[in-house]
Protein backbone atom coordinates (compact mmCIF):
# COMPACT_ATOMS: atom_id res chain seq x y z
CA UNK A 1 0.00 0.00 0.00
CA UNK A 2 2.88 2.36 0.82
CA UNK A 3 4.27 1.79 -2.68
CA UNK A 4 1.06 2.93 -4.37
CA UNK A 5 0.85 5.98 -2.13
CA UNK A 6 4.43 6.93 -3.05
CA UNK A 7 3.69 6.48 -6.76
CA UNK A 8 0.44 8.43 -6.54
CA UNK A 9 2.06 11.26 -4.61
CA UNK A 10 4.99 11.47 -6.99
CA UNK A 11 2.76 11.46 -10.04
CA UNK A 12 0.50 14.09 -8.59
CA UNK A 13 3.40 16.34 -7.63
CA UNK A 14 5.51 15.82 -10.70
CA UNK A 15 3.13 16.45 -13.54
CA UNK A 16 3.22 20.04 -14.77
CA UNK A 17 -0.15 19.59 -16.37
CA UNK A 18 -1.90 18.57 -13.17
CA UNK A 19 -3.89 21.77 -13.13
CA UNK A 20 -5.15 21.03 -16.63
CA UNK A 21 -6.30 17.60 -15.49
CA UNK A 22 -8.64 19.22 -13.00
CA UNK A 23 -10.19 21.23 -15.80
CA UNK A 24 -11.07 18.30 -18.06
CA UNK A 25 -14.59 18.70 -19.30
CA UNK A 26 -16.81 15.71 -18.71
CA UNK A 27 -19.47 14.36 -21.00
CA UNK A 28 -22.66 16.21 -20.24
CA UNK A 29 -25.48 14.18 -18.75
CA UNK A 30 -28.93 15.22 -17.63
CA UNK A 31 -27.53 16.76 -14.44
CA UNK A 32 -24.73 18.72 -16.11
CA UNK A 33 -26.23 19.56 -19.52
CA UNK A 34 -27.54 23.02 -18.54
CA UNK A 35 -24.05 24.14 -17.43
CA UNK A 36 -22.09 22.48 -20.25
CA UNK A 37 -19.42 24.69 -21.79
CA UNK A 38 -20.18 26.08 -25.23
CA UNK A 39 -18.15 24.74 -28.11
CA UNK A 40 -14.84 26.48 -28.68
CA UNK A 41 -14.80 29.02 -31.48
CA UNK A 42 -13.15 27.29 -34.47
CA UNK A 43 -10.63 30.13 -34.91
CA UNK A 44 -9.63 29.95 -31.24
CA UNK A 45 -9.45 26.13 -31.42
CA UNK A 46 -7.09 26.40 -34.39
CA UNK A 47 -4.98 28.97 -32.52
CA UNK A 48 -4.81 26.65 -29.50
CA UNK A 49 -3.59 23.82 -31.72
CA UNK A 50 -1.01 26.18 -33.24
CA UNK A 51 0.16 27.14 -29.73
CA UNK A 52 0.46 23.47 -28.80
CA UNK A 53 2.56 22.89 -31.92
CA UNK A 54 4.73 26.02 -31.52
CA UNK A 55 5.35 25.19 -27.87
CA UNK A 56 6.33 21.63 -28.79
CA UNK A 57 3.90 20.41 -26.17
CA UNK A 58 3.93 16.74 -27.27
CA UNK A 59 7.71 16.50 -26.89
CA UNK A 60 7.59 18.60 -23.74
CA UNK A 61 5.07 16.25 -22.15
CA UNK A 62 7.01 13.16 -23.19
CA UNK A 63 10.23 14.67 -21.79
CA UNK A 64 8.45 15.66 -18.59
CA UNK A 65 7.13 12.13 -18.14
CA UNK A 66 10.66 10.74 -18.65
CA UNK A 67 12.09 13.19 -16.10
CA UNK A 68 9.31 12.36 -13.69
CA UNK A 69 10.07 8.64 -14.00
CA UNK A 70 13.76 9.31 -13.34
CA UNK A 71 12.87 11.29 -10.22
CA UNK A 72 10.35 8.74 -8.96
CA UNK A 73 12.58 5.67 -9.40
CA UNK A 74 14.79 6.32 -6.33
CA UNK A 75 11.75 6.96 -4.12
CA UNK A 76 10.00 3.86 -5.43
CA UNK A 77 13.17 1.80 -4.99
CA UNK A 78 13.54 3.00 -1.39
CA UNK A 79 9.91 2.13 -0.63
CA UNK A 80 10.30 -1.50 -1.71
CA UNK A 81 11.93 -4.17 0.46
CA UNK A 82 15.49 -5.00 -0.67
CA UNK A 83 15.97 -7.86 -3.11
CA UNK A 84 17.16 -8.84 -6.55
CA UNK A 85 13.60 -8.47 -7.87
CA UNK A 86 13.37 -4.74 -7.14
CA UNK A 87 15.00 -3.18 -10.23
CA UNK A 88 13.16 -5.52 -12.58
CA UNK A 89 9.83 -4.76 -10.87
CA UNK A 90 10.43 -1.01 -11.17
CA UNK A 91 11.45 -1.28 -14.84
CA UNK A 92 8.38 -3.38 -15.64
CA UNK A 93 6.15 -0.96 -13.74
CA UNK A 94 7.38 2.00 -15.79
CA UNK A 95 7.14 0.00 -19.01
CA UNK A 96 3.49 -0.81 -18.19
CA UNK A 97 2.79 2.77 -17.11
CA UNK A 98 4.21 4.18 -20.35
CA UNK A 99 2.16 1.71 -22.40
CA UNK A 100 -0.99 3.09 -20.78
CA UNK A 101 0.03 6.74 -21.05
CA UNK A 102 -1.70 8.59 -23.86
CA UNK A 103 -0.08 11.96 -24.54
CA UNK A 104 -3.10 13.01 -26.63
CA UNK A 105 -5.25 12.86 -23.48
CA UNK A 106 -2.96 15.43 -21.88
CA UNK A 107 -2.93 17.55 -25.05
CA UNK A 108 -6.73 17.58 -25.02
CA UNK A 109 -6.78 18.55 -21.34
CA UNK A 110 -4.30 21.35 -21.99
CA UNK A 111 -6.38 22.60 -24.93
CA UNK A 112 -9.51 22.66 -22.74
CA UNK A 113 -7.64 24.55 -20.01
CA UNK A 114 -6.23 27.07 -22.51
CA UNK A 115 -9.74 27.57 -23.87
CA UNK A 116 -11.16 28.06 -20.40
CA UNK A 117 -8.56 30.48 -19.02
CA UNK A 118 -7.15 32.33 -22.01
CA UNK A 119 -8.70 34.50 -24.67
CA UNK A 120 -7.86 34.04 -28.32
CA UNK A 121 -5.72 37.20 -28.10
CA UNK A 122 -3.84 35.61 -25.15
CA UNK A 123 -3.24 32.48 -27.23
CA UNK A 124 -1.98 34.53 -30.18
CA UNK A 125 0.33 36.48 -27.83
CA UNK A 126 1.79 33.24 -26.47
CA UNK A 127 2.37 31.98 -30.00
CA UNK A 128 4.29 35.17 -30.80
CA UNK A 129 6.26 34.93 -27.54
CA UNK A 130 7.21 31.28 -28.04
CA UNK A 131 8.57 32.14 -31.48
CA UNK A 132 11.09 34.57 -29.94
CA UNK A 133 14.53 33.53 -28.63
CA UNK A 134 13.37 34.13 -25.03
CA UNK A 135 10.21 32.14 -25.69
CA UNK A 136 12.26 29.25 -27.10
CA UNK A 137 14.58 29.40 -24.08
CA UNK A 138 11.57 29.42 -21.77
CA UNK A 139 10.24 26.27 -23.44
CA UNK A 140 13.61 24.58 -22.91
CA UNK A 141 14.37 25.77 -19.38
CA UNK A 142 10.96 25.88 -17.71
CA UNK A 143 10.32 22.10 -17.70
CA UNK A 144 13.77 21.45 -16.22
CA UNK A 145 13.26 24.21 -13.68
CA UNK A 146 9.83 22.82 -12.75
CA UNK A 147 11.16 19.27 -12.25
CA UNK A 148 14.10 20.57 -10.20
CA UNK A 149 11.88 22.68 -7.96
CA UNK A 150 9.37 19.85 -7.52
CA UNK A 151 12.12 17.37 -6.68
CA UNK A 152 13.70 19.74 -4.16
CA UNK A 153 10.27 20.57 -2.75
CA UNK A 154 9.46 16.88 -2.30
CA UNK A 155 12.77 16.31 -0.54
CA UNK A 156 12.21 19.24 1.80
CA UNK A 157 8.63 18.11 2.45
CA UNK A 158 9.77 14.57 3.27
CA UNK A 159 12.46 15.88 5.63
CA UNK A 160 10.03 18.23 7.39
CA UNK A 161 7.48 15.44 7.60
CA UNK A 162 9.97 13.10 9.26
CA UNK A 163 11.09 15.82 11.67
CA UNK A 164 7.51 16.72 12.55
CA UNK A 165 6.48 13.11 13.18
CA UNK A 166 9.58 12.50 15.32
CA UNK A 167 8.84 15.58 17.40
CA UNK A 168 5.13 14.75 17.81
CA UNK A 169 5.95 11.21 18.92
CA UNK A 170 8.61 12.52 21.34
CA UNK A 171 6.13 15.04 22.79
CA UNK A 172 3.35 12.44 23.06
CA UNK A 173 4.77 9.14 24.32
CA UNK A 174 1.26 7.68 24.61
CA UNK A 175 0.82 8.07 20.85
CA UNK A 176 4.30 6.66 20.20
CA UNK A 177 3.41 3.62 22.27
CA UNK A 178 0.06 3.19 20.47
CA UNK A 179 1.83 3.44 17.12
CA UNK A 180 4.40 0.86 18.15
CA UNK A 181 1.69 -1.53 19.38
CA UNK A 182 -0.31 -1.09 16.17
CA UNK A 183 2.79 -1.80 14.09
CA UNK A 184 3.50 -4.96 16.09
CA UNK A 185 -0.09 -6.14 15.67
CA UNK A 186 0.00 -5.58 11.92
CA UNK A 187 3.20 -7.64 11.66
CA UNK A 188 1.79 -10.51 13.73
CA UNK A 189 0.98 -13.61 11.67
CA UNK A 190 -2.71 -14.08 10.88
CA UNK A 191 -4.41 -16.84 12.85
Amino acid sequence: MKIFAVIAACLALSSPIRAAQNQTPTKPDAATAPTARPATDPVKAADIQRLIDVAGMRKLMADTMDAMASNIKPTLRASLPPGDYRDKLIDLFFEKFRSKLNIQTFIDMAAAAYDKYLTDDDIKGLIQFYQTPLGQKTLTVLPKLTVELQTDGMRIGEDLGRQSMTEVLAEHPDLAKALQEAAQKSQAPLQ
